[in-house]
């Protein structure tokens, strides 16, 4: 696909990284950092909108939408905060909520002032969501009482509010009788968040618990879950695939001016993995080019979540290979009292473990282009 970028796109690009390179100070608090993001209308510039419209954010064309991921991406700016409001959730709202739902929480995402965090995958119920067991009941004012557990739920202890995808009705199974809440996360004694300690030693994950909690509002009616959920997941995987692979990119850098230093790139079994690795990035941004803005492919998102997946994580197996036994070691040298510290490539090769399990597993992925996309006979259950 031919995507190239005009005079037009050029000078934004120029700007973005301009501005970038003047606003980034060496360390940054992330929320004064979100705040700052609004204030310049760098928040919800891909948000789909109709002429004249807008939700505190400042619309641009699909290019202008790459070319800041991208920069961003490719700057020392920090992870953002906002990035579940902004381009899971604020999508959602606009294809599925009311204009009351719209006007009340888009602008406050847009400035950079509200952080959201996703209520979807639980114990038992993770690549296989239509099990999930969190219930909702109506609470006698149009809200309703939720209460259940939720697992791996990033930035959690940041967020102001979560979606949550629970079921309303308890004679229903699987995918039917679901409703996507809205839940404020300030609620002591009825919402409690716990980090999960990962094999990295931080703690990007969390448990979140529901006792009572109350829901005032659901996005597309009661027991239209299902279809809410299924479309915003459609929307995860956009313009911050392409952001993501500048952070491949980066990593994958590394890892070659390691070989090169270390000699491992003299071995041609490893030369040949680093070729190839290089060669798998650039179909990665080709397929997310092609499919770029599309929604109604059941199968792209599959196929992109597949492509990345084993990928990054064959990208971390190399990453320690080619520093050979210091890999497998820690910091020199030993000090009882000073914490263990992981090296880059022993990060990146033990976070990137999870890359083919968690938002959807591959078994799932392939069940997906498989029964939707293939039309090939459903899995038995």
């Amino acid at each position: 696909m031919d995507f190239g970028f005009t005079e037009d796109d050029h000078a934004f690009r120029a700007h973005a990284r301009t501005w970038l390179e003047t606003h980034l100070a060496d360390t940054v608090d992330p929320h004064a950092w979100e705040r700052e993001l609004g204030r310049a209308g760098w928040i919800g510039i891909g948000w789909p909108s109709r002429p004249g419209e807008s939700y505190g954010n400042t619309p641009a064309p699909l290019t202008h939408q790459v070319i800041w991921a991208e920069e961003y991406a490719r700057s020392t700016a920090p992870p953002r905060l906002g990035h579940i409001g902004e381009n899971l959730l604020a999508p959602t709202l606009i294809a599925y909520g009311t204009e009351e739902q719209r006007l009340r929480h888009l602008p406050p995402i847009a400035r950079g002032e509200t952080f959201w965090c996703q209520g979807y995958s639980e114990p038992g119920a993770g690549s296989d969501l239509a099990a999930l067991r969190t219930t909702a009941t109506p609470d006698g004012t149009g809200g309703y009482t939720v209460t259940g557990q939720k697992i791996w739920t990033s930035l959690a202890r940041d967020a102001d509010w979560c979606f949550v995808l629970a079921r309303t009705d308890p004679a229903s199974t699987r995918h039917h009788g679901l409703t996507f809440l809205l839940v404020e996360m300030d609620q002591p004694g009825r919402i409690e968040v716990r980090p999960i300690r990962q094999l990295t030693g931080t703690s990007e994950f969390n448990e979140v618990f529901f006792d009572g909690a109350r829901a005032a509002e659901a996005v597309g009616g009661e027991g239209n879950g299902w279809q809410v959920a299924m479309g915003l997941l459609s929307r995860e995987r956009g313009v911050s695939t392409l952001a993501q692979q500048i952070g491949f990119a980066q990593e994958l850098e590394e890892v070659v001016a390691a070989a090169r230093k270390n000699g491992a790139a003299d071995d041609p079994l490893i030369r040949a993995r680093l070729v190839r690795q290089w060669a798998e990035l650039i179909t990665m941004r080709r397929h997310a080019l092609r499919t770029l803005g599309t929604t109604d492919d059941p199968g792209a998102p599959s196929v992109a979540k597949l492509l990345w997946g084993g990928w990054h994580q064959r990208l971390g197996e190399l990453a320690l290979e080619v520093t050979g036994e210091a890999g497998a070691t820690g910091p020199r040298p030993w000090s009882v009292t000073a914490p263990y510290a992981l090296t880059g490539a022993q990060h990146l090769f033990l976070f990137t473990r999870a890359d083919t399990i968690y938002g959807g597993s591959d078994e799932i992925q392939r069940n997906i282009i498989a029964e939707r996309v293939l039309g090939l006979p459903r899995e038995p259950r």
